[in-house]
């Protein structure tokens, strides 16, 4: 029998604080081990360890799916993941609002907050019972997400456990809304389960003895091999199916991402180059009020042809916009180290050492061969 196909939509990394117990090296070499095909990292209300987690789904092969749990102050949580670039954009604006309203190591989101950033990302109710909360929960992610709204079908190992989640799959496809499985994992094997009890009573001030039922419920929170997810989850083959279906519909990856510097312009129908060579010609104008000297000139137009190439233009533009503010408030404001190497930074007022008079190479600041800002 070809064992199914599936993806762990729901795993919970060290960076949701007191939580996770595994690392993402750990999770992924595990889900390599196992067949599975993507993992999902889903830490509460961060994208902090997205980072790891790109880096070990490199090195085992295993697919990173980008994502988030938001817990909202209504109670409500979602699980979400951009399908693209754009939609990845929102969801750091999203958070980055969130936390701003908020003390550290806290996320302040609404459900309204939600909406206005819903573009591009899928969503995933996390559900506890098929109550009527649920319902009107399950109603409003349908109107705002459509085809990209889903229910989580996840075990609890409490008392009529699998009533609830046939419960919960009625009720789904009373409202249409696809149902999609996870096994919200917080470690990657049954003996780190131990270790998951000690930080969950660090985050409860308490000893492991007196946690009690603030204890995770369930001991079998740890990653599990496609077979035994379909033995689990026998009676929802297409909620199992499902989690290949999003992975494919996610194809953001952490490789799109690159160094994109604000562009500080004046003039918004120049260029950033266009911008930064006005301005360097200006201030070698009121560097050298004598004249210009010919080398003087070589140098800046050497400068600026590789800046073109290398298109810094924005990086510079940005420290000579902290400079020139920096100045304007009487604030202490110097450049330093190899930056003292540019005939530019110099006339834009950024640093104070002329490097004509001190024969100082540029590229020692700026290289072409570095292939890197």
């Amino acid at each position: 029998m070809t064992s199914p196909r599936y993806a762990e939509l729901q795993v919970t990394l060290p960076f949701s604080f007191l939580r996770g117990a595994s690392s993402a090296e750990e999770l992924f070499a595990t889900a390599a081990m196992m067949g599975i095909d993507a993992l999902a990292v889903t830490d509460r209300n961060s994208l902090s360890g997205i980072v790891r987690a790109w880096e070990a789904a490199k090195a085992t092969g295993v697919r990173l799916v980008v994502g988030c749990r938001l817990d909202l102050v209504c109670g409500m949580a979602l699980l979400v993941y951009p399908m693209d670039r754009a939609g990845y954009g929102r969801l750091c604006r999203l958070l980055t609002l969130g936390k701003s309203r908020a003390g550290k190591g806290k996320c302040h989101l609404d459900w309204v907050d939600v909406v206005e950033h819903a573009e591009g990302l899928i969503a995933v109710l996390v559900p506890e019972m098929a109550d009527d909360t649920c319902a009107l929960r399950l109603r409003r992610l349908r109107d705002v997400f459509g085809d990209r709204a889903y229910l989580a079908l996840t075990l609890r190992r409490r008392p009529n456990d699998q009533l609830r989640l046939h419960e919960l799959s009625t009720m789904a496809a009373q409202l249409r809304v696809p149902t999609v499985v996870t096994n919200d994992v917080l470690y990657h094997e049954p003996s780190r389960r131990i270790l998951q009890d000690v930080v969950t009573a660090i985050r409860h001030n308490t000893t492991v003895e007196a946690l009690g039922f603030r204890r995770e419920r369930h001991a079998d929170r740890y990653l599990k091999p496609p077979a035994e997810m379909q033995r689990l989850f026998s009676r929802y083959p297409e909620a199992l199916a499902r989690t290949a279906e999003i992975v494919s519909r996610c194809r953001f990856s952490l490789d799109e991402l690159r160094y994109q510097y604000p562009e500080e312009r004046d003039d918004p129908t120049l260029t950033p180059q266009e911008t930064l060579e006005r301005l360097t010609w200006e201030g070698a104008t009121s560097r050298y009020p004598e004249g210009v000297p010919d080398e003087v000139k070589a140098s800046l137009a050497h400068e600026l042809r590789l800046i073109a190439k290398l298109a810094y233009a924005p990086y510079f533009l940005t420290v000579h916009s902290i400079v020139r503010f920096a100045r304007s408030r009487g604030i202490l404001c110097q450049g330093r180290g190899s930056a003292a190497n540019s005939a530019v930074c110099y006339v834009l007022g950024i640093t104070a050492i002329d490097p004509g008079r001190n024969d100082l190479l540029f590229e020692r600041f700026v290289s072409e061969e570095r292939h890197e800002p």
